[in-house]
C-alpha cells in the first residue's frame, strides 16, 4: 500500500481521513477533535516513505467528537494512539497480523487493552504496521515488512531498518504521527523497533497485560507494552492498559500488581542505587553511547556494579523449542473464534494459503517456521515441557534473579541493540549482535529501553532490567536517566546516513 493508507477498504491520503470529500459544516472542532486531524495530517505527510500504519480508523474522528462532548479529564483523555495490526479493535478495520490471509478478520471485539485504553479516553487512530506474523513465520524474514503493510523505513534513514515486530508502532512514534502507540513482544519485539527508532518501549511483566484477542505467538513470552515518546508517556499508557483479565490466566495477579506508574516517577531516583552493568551483553557498535550513559548515571548518583559474564547458553537452547510448540497450539485456539470471513482456521490452513499465494506473501522469504511449528507435539510432549522449565529457570530464578543477588543490585543496564541495518530483501535481517534482551522475554520479566545516543545518526537504546513485577522501578530508572539526558534528536527522513551532510564528503574520491 504503498504512498497511500488503507482506511475503512479505500484509499486516501487526504487529512482528513476521509477520502477528500468536502467537510460538512460543523461547530468548531473541539481539542480531541483537532489532535485527530493533526495526526491525520502527519500520517499523510509522510507515510508516503515509511509505511509506518496499516490502516486508520475511519470513525477516529467520530470518536473524538463524543470526548469533546463529555468534557472528560485525565492524563490520557482525548489522546490518539495507534494500536499494532495484531492486536484486535471493534469497529470496521480487520486485524490482520499483516497477512492476506486475515485480511476479512473484522472480529468487532475490542481486546481487553483497547477497552481500557478507550476507557482511559484514548482515540483509537488505526492499526500500524508489523513484521507479519510478528516475524514468527521464517528465520529469514526482513523486519517490518508484511504483505498487507508492505515494508516500514526507519524515519532517521529510510533504507534502514525498523526492526520487529513492532516496526510501525516504533517508527509512527518516532516520525511524530503519534506520541502514544501500543506494540507486542515475544521476545525483543517491543524493545528493538523502540531502540532502533529511538522512542521509549517497556515490555512488561508477562501476565500484567492481557492478551486476550491478540494474535499470539508464545503463551509463555506474548505481552503487549507501550511505546512512546517519553517514559512518562510509557508510564501513563501501561496504567491504562494494566490489569487481570479472566480470560487469560496469566494476569491472575495483575490488578493486586499494578499500580499509578507515573505518579511516583522522581528525577532523583537514580541516587545510591545499585544498578548492574552487563558488559556480556555490550559492544557492537554502542561502546561509545554506552560509556557516556553510564558517566551520566553515576552523575546522578548511581553506583555502577560491572558484570562481565553469563553463560545463556541453556536460554538458546530451549527457548526456540518453546517458541515452536506454543504458535501452533495457540494459532489454531486463535483462529477458531475469528468470523466465518477467514477461511484459514487451522496453522496448516495457513500454511496452504501462503502456498497459494507465494507470490504476494513468499516472494522474499518462506515460512519454514510455520512449517517446524506445524510438525510439534503439542502441550503434551515432553521435551517441550523440558525446554520450558529450563529455558525459564535459565532466564528467571537462574538468570535475572540470580545476577541481580549475587552482584547486590536492584536492576541492570546494557545497550539494547545495536543500529540499524540496511534493509536488505536479499539476505534479510543482518542484525550484527543484540543485547541482554532475551533474558527478560524468556523469564516474563519487565524490560525497559530508553534512547540514549546516536551511532553515525541512527539510535541506540538503554535498557534496564530487573525482577517481575518491577515496572515501576524500571520506569523510575529510566525516567530519572531520561531527565538528565535531556532532548534526543528528532529523525530527519534522510535517504540514508551515506547522504548526511557530514558524512557524503567522506564518500566522494579525493580530487587531485
Amino acid at each position: 500500500m504503498a504512498g497511500a493508507l488503507a482506511i475503512g477498504g479505500c484509499t486516501t491520503t487526504d487529512a482528513s481521513g476521509i477520502g477528500g470529500s468536502a467537510p460538512e459544516a460543523q461547530a468548531p472542532a473541539g481539542p480531541t477533535e483537532t489532535a485527530v486531524k493533526l495526526a491525520q495530517a502527519r500520517a499523510a505527510e509522510v507515510e508516503p516513505r515509511i509505511h509506518s500504519i496499516i490502516a486508520l480508523d475511519p470513525t477516529a474522528v467520530a470518536q473524538a467528537r463524543v470526548i469533546d462532548a463529555s468534557g472528560r479529564a485525565g492524563p490520557l483523555v482525548g489522546i490518539p494512539v495507534l494500536i499494532k495490526d495484531n492486536i484486535e479493535t471493534a469497529g470496521p478495520l480487520p486485524t490482520t497480523a499483516g497477512s492476506l490471509a486475515l485480511k476479512d478478520n473484522v472480529t468487532g471485539r475490542d481486546a481487553p487493552l483497547v477497552a481500557r485504553l478507550r476507557a482511559a479516553g484514548m482515540v483509537m487512530l488505526g492499526k500500524a504496521n508489523l513484521s507479519e506474523w510478528a516475524n514468527i513465520r521464517s528465520g529469514q524474514s526482513i523486519s517490518g515488512w508484511s504483505a498487507i503493510g508492505g515494508q516500514t523505513r526507519n524515519p532517521y534513514a529510510l533504507d534502514r531498518n525498523t526492526c520487529g515486530s513492532s516496526s510501525g508502532s516504533g517508527a509512527a512514534v518516532a516520525a511524530g504521527i503519534v506520541e502514544y502507540a501500543v506494540g507486542t513482544e515475544t521476545d525483543g519485539s517491543i524493545t528493538c523497533p523502540a531502540s532502533i527508532n529511538g522512542i521509549v518501549g517497556l515490555k512488561p511483566t508477562v501476565g500484567l497485560v492481557s492478551r486476550t484477542h491478540i494474535v499470539p505467538i508464545s503463551v509463555s513470552q506474548d505481552t503487549a507494552g507501550p511505546m512512546t515518546r517519553t517514559v512518562r508517556q510509557a508510564a501513563e499508557l501501561l496504567t491504562a492498559m494494566a490489569g487481570s483479565d479472566p480470560a487469560d490466566k496469566a494476569t491472575r495477579e495483575a490488578d493486586k500488581r499494578k499500580i499509578d506508574y507515573a505518579a511516583g516517577l522522581d528525577a532523583e531516583s537514580l541516587r545510591g542505587k545499585r544498578i548492574g552493568v552487563m558488559r556480556f551483553a555490550s559492544g557492537f557498535g554502542t561502546d561509545p553511547a554506552f560509556t557516556a550513559s553510564l558517566a551520566l548515571l553515576r552523575a546522578r548518583g548511581a553506583v555502577l556494579v560491572e558484570i562481565k559474564s553469563f553463560n545463556d547458553k541453556a536460554i538458546g537452547d530451549n527457548e526456540f523449542t518453546v517458541l515452536m510448540n506454543e504458535l501452533k497450539t495457540g494459532m489454531n485456539a486463535y483462529l477458531a473464534t475469528t468470523p466465518a470471513t477467514v477461511r484459514a482456521r487451522t496453522l496448516a490452513d495457513l500454511i496452504a494459503f501462503n502456498q497459494a499465494n507465494a507470490g504476494r506473501e513468499m516472494g522474499l522469504f518462506k515460512q519454514e517456521l510455520f512449517e517446524l511449528a506445524q510438525s510439534t507435539k503439542g502441550p503434551n510432549d515432553a521435551a517441550y515441557k523440558k525446554a520450558r522449565a529450563v529455558s525459564r529457570w535459565a532466564a528467571g530464578g537462574g538468570g535475572i534473579d540470580k545476577l541481580l543477588k549475587a552482584n547486590r543490585v536492584i536492576a541492570l543496564v546494557g545497550p539494547t541493540m545495536p543500529a540499524a541495518w540496511k534493509i536488505d530483501a536479499v539476505h534479510g535481517d543482518q542484525i550484527s549482535g543484540g543485547g541482554a534482551g532475551s533474558l527478560a522475554a524468556v523469564a516474563g520479566y519487565p524490560h525497559l529501553t530508553v534512547p540514549m545516543g546516536l551511532v553515525r545518526g541512527l539510535p541506540v537504546g538503554l535498557s534496564f532490567i530487573g525482577p517481575k513485577w518491577s515496572e515501576g522501578l524500571l520506569l523510575n530508572l529510566g525516567y530519572a536517566y531520561e531527565q538528565a539526558r535531556g532532548a534526543f534528536p528528532a529523525p530527519q527522513f534522510l535517504s540514508s546516513i551515506e547522504s548526511a551532510p557530514d558524512t557524503a564528503p567522506l564518500l566522494e574520491p579525493l580530487k587531485r
